[in-house]
């Protein structure tokens, strides 16, 4: 099992959840409302608290646990869906799962 965690502007939410509802065996996922700042090399930084507030923009964090052999299609939408080649489309990558269970099955 993998875990995909994906931070995308929150303009690409609706879309990605519809895109997402019409997969076979979907897993779910968590959505989180988080705040991020990235590198941009070419944007320059004015000093002051102000440029430092500015820097951050809202986004959704989206976390899912999928097996192996759906990661590749569920980066395909997430890619299809949040890719606008503009600074802020935000990130996305995967990490391996040791243990995964659900809690309303026993155990």
């Amino acid at each position: 099992m993998k875990e995909i965690k994906a931070v995308v502007k929150p303009t690409r939410l609706s879309r990605l959840r519809e895109a997402f509802r019409k997969m076979p065996n979907f897993p779910g996922m968590t959505v989180v409302q988080a705040e991020g700042s990235g590198y941009h090399p070419n944007k320059p930084m004015r000093p002051g608290i102000r440029s430092e507030l500015a820097d951050y923009t809202a986004k959704v964090r989206i976390e899912i646990v999928a097996q192996d052999a759906e990661v590749e299609e569920l980066l395909r939408v997430i890619h299809e869906i949040c890719h606008t080649g503009q600074v802020g489309d935000g990130v996305v990558w995967v990490t391996p799962v040791e243990y995964f269970h659900r809690l309303r099955e026993e155990r």
